[in-house]
């Protein structure tokens, strides 16, 4: 039989912190008779009570330790109970009065963590053995004793455990517990016709059917800039180098120019929502203005990172329409600002001077004497001639993205504060959640909100209380039919009679494919 030591079982803590893993999974049935027995938590707020203190069994021939079996029911009920008793209640209702390093140890497991040190692990392993095939023989005084027990451990590995455990209770303290009773596409299709303030948080993967590549995946757009020698991809965003050097963002934007005309079902799932008053709010990390294209109403939708729905001058602040500048983009040109452009070139004329250079000498925003010139040390040049260091971005047109580095929307911080108190349900769909503070929505929300994503996979640093895995125009037609609704697109009749399959992985996790 496998002992507890031996089965991997959630996250990892240890020195160097909490490891990457949430899954906790049943190990063993928990025997008859051993004292740690919970029961499935009934409530999503009120945890279960144990029905003691944690006791652990040492085999008098062997010398060795048994402790009792975990199930996914004890580690969520568990949670619960640090989470709304505190650590100091906690300790007091699952320690007893005499305690060894295994007591800790265990709760560590029980919290649904996992050592990372390696030579802690065997140390532990090392005192443990499995239950026995008999297990009534642990309520045997004969074989089995859980009076006088040694540590089988020194001071010094006993108070890394002591940090171990500190570490595992925070990690708690700081993430969400998953609801117990919202595991199902039955209770995602119950909670949506009865929510009436439902946010819709959604990212690149909602667009990527339309031909518009993500960002962070294998494929994705990142992954696909790589030739230009940035040391991080994401600087194409960086607002500071915008200034600097336009032609940077301007090489490559025609690859995230969004389409016109088109929009999908998944679009049109968030606009079924706004149509039958169940939308409290669409935060999109996208700056393909595809929900308003879906017909997402704007008081509905925050577009938090922006979009190409409008373009302004760097310098006077001039605004146009989206569509004004897209020829631009496409012929890989620098938009310019029609009320700016006189004084742009009566700035490059004076940088000519500066340089030396005669009329006749071509000067642009790609000349490397200018580089040159703009990298050195030239504030006399800057007093003289009026030359300013963010010369090439000067009566440029900027597509309103929000770059890394300029503030996120005041309608994004305005609309959160009135939207979080009101939240009935949260759907992530789309985003694998890297970027704050949009991010940090799933962590705002009362704690009894349901949350789903809805992704192609796992986001693994989220409590997701239900997560359906696979390409999100599927599944947003899988949930809109298990609801008997409608959605507002196209393809809806094709897509209606589309059969999927829902495979569980474990609870509350769901790979969702077509059944061709």
């Amino acid at each position: 039989m496998t002992s507890m030591a031996s089965v991997p079982m959630g996250q990892s803590v240890g020195a160097d912190g909490l490891g990457d893993q949430e899954t906790v999974v049943k190990v063993l049935s928990e025997p008859e008779g051993v004292p740690l027995a919970m029961t499935a938590v009934p409530d999503v707020l009120k945890p279960v009570n144990s029905r003691g203190p944690i006791a652990i069994a040492m085999n008098r021939q062997t010398r060795r330790y048994v402790l009792p079996q975990i199930t996914k029911e004890d580690s969520l009920n568990a949670r619960l109970y640090l989470k709304n008793y505190g650590a100091n209640v906690f300790l007091d209702k699952y320690l007893p009065e005499e305690v060894n390093s295994l007591y800790i140890y265990f709760l560590i497991r029980l919290l649904g963590f996992e050592l990372k040190n390696s030579s802690l692990t065997r140390t532990i392993q090392d005192a443990l053995e499995p239950p026995p095939d008999d297990r009534s023989l642990l309520q045997s005084d004969v074989c089995y004793t859980y009076r006088g027990i040694d540590d089988p451990l020194d001071m010094r590995l006993t108070v890394r455990l002591i940090k171990d455990l500190q570490r595992a209770m925070n990690k708690i303290f700081a993430t969400r517990v998953k609801l117990s009773n919202f595991t199902t596409v039955d209770d995602f299709a119950s909670r949506l016709q009865s929510a009436s303030n439902v946010i819709v948080l959604t990212g690149a993967g909602v667009s990527t059917s339309l031909g518009i590549p993500d960002f962070r995946s294998s494929e994705g757009f990142y992954s696909k800039i790589k030739y230009l020698g940035l040391q991080d991809p994401q600087d194409v965003f960086n607002y500071e180098i915008f200034r600097r050097d336009p032609s940077v963002f301007y090489s490559i934007a025609h690859m995230v120019l969004p389409p016109s005309g088109i929009y999908s079902p998944l679009h049109s799932f968030i606009k079924m929502l706004a149509d039958k008053n169940k939308l409290l709010r669409n935060y999109t990390q996208n700056i393909d203005n595809l929900e308003a294209a879906a017909g997402v109403p704007a008081e509905k939708l925050v577009q938090c990172h922006g979009s190409f729905a409008t373009a302004s001058c760097v310098t006077c602040h001039w605004k146009v329409p989206g569509e004004k500048v897209f020829g631009s983009i496409r012929r890989v040109e620098l938009p310019l600002c029609p009320y700016c452009v006189q004084d742009r070139r009566r700035l490059f004329r004076a940088a000519r001077t500066a340089l030396g250079l005669s009329e006749e000498d071509y000067l642009d925003e790609s000349n490397f004497e200018l580089d040159k010139f703009l990298e050195a040390d030239n504030s006399q040049a800057y007093d003289d001639l009026g030359i300013p260091l963010d010369i090439k971005s000067y009566g440029v047109l900027k597509p309103d993205i929000t770059f890394f580095g300029e503030a996120l929307p005041s309608k994004f911080h305005k609309s959160l504060r009135e939207d979080i108190p009101k939240c009935d349900l949260l759907v992530c769909i789309g985003t694998s959640l890297k970027v704050a503070p949009v991010s940090d929505i799933v962590s705002m929300l009362p704690i009894d909100v349901p949350q789903v994503l809805i992704n192609r996979d796992p986001v693994k640093h989220a409590e997701f209380d239900l997560s359906l895995l696979g390409y999100c125009d599927d599944i947003a037609s899988l949930v809109t039919d298990s609801c008997g609704w409608e959605l507002p697109h196209r393809d809806w009749d094709k897509l209606k009679n589309q059969r999927y399959s829902t495979r569980e992985w474990m609870r509350g996790l769901y790979n969702v494919s077509r059944i061709e």
